[in-house]
């Protein structure tokens, strides 16, 4: 077991939520990921295996819509499959991208933008 002290720093993604209670939803159920810590009306942190994001309350409704992440990894081509056996609404195709990254996008309720991709060879 490794120790706290000697894990990797991470990068985890804060994104606006107008409805955390929405969020909440979307995420958990159609997406897969766990709601991690206590509920809150202000913040959430969701988590799924190793991707983790959290939301805060923002009265903006605007920002979300000009809001993204990035999650990159062999996991990427199953999530796909999966998400479009779902029938998650607002999932692009899984293509190659021009800057050679085969991606495919998922806008949540609020308009922000997940963008999951990996390199080719991963596929």
């Amino acid at each position: 077991m490794v120790s706290p002290a000697a894990e990797p720093a991470r990068t985890i993604p804060v994104l606006p939520s107008p409805d955390i209670a929405v969020s909440r939803d979307f995420y958990r159920a159609q997406l897969g990921f766990d709601v991690v810590g206590p509920e809150m009306e202000d913040y959430l942190i969701v988590r799924r295996n190793e991707m983790e994001i959290h939301f805060w309350k923002s009265e903006d409704r605007r920002l979300p819509e000009t809001s993204s992440c990035y999650i990159r990894g062999g996991e990427v081509p199953a999530l796909h499959a999966e998400f479009s056996a779902r029938g998650v609404e607002r999932l692009s195709a899984f293509t190659v991208r021009a800057w050679n990254m085969k991606e495919f996008y998922v806008w949540d309720p609020h308009g922000n933008l997940l963008k999951f991709g990996c390199a080719p060879e991963e596929v």
